[in-house]
């Protein structure tokens, strides 16, 4: 099972990576991600400051999915690996 940190920081840098990916560094003004992991629920928040607001907001909103997916890959993953292990 991964650990907290695990899957905050996956989480992070999918989201990072969205951005990064439809955006130039230099034309992001900011961009703030937070992301949470308590009692087994994730939170993921994107607030992006970048040229056009519409395709801003698209953007964030697939970072939060890419975030998600990336953590439920996550832990398919650790359940992969664990029934791989017991079926030895």
């Amino acid at each position: 099972m991964p650990t907290d940190e695990e899957v905050v920081q996956t989480a992070a840098e999918a989201a990072e990576g969205v951005v990064f990916d439809r955006y130039k560094q230099s034309a992001v003004r900011d961009v703030d991600i937070t992301v949470t992991f308590e009692e087994g629920v994730l939170e993921v928040d994107v607030y992006l400051n970048a040229p056009d607001d519409e395709k801003a907001e698209r953007v964030a909103d697939e970072a939060a999915r890419a975030a998600q997916a990336a953590v439920d890959d996550l832990f398919a993953d650790e359940t992969d690996g664990a029934a791989a292990t017991s079926e030895q």
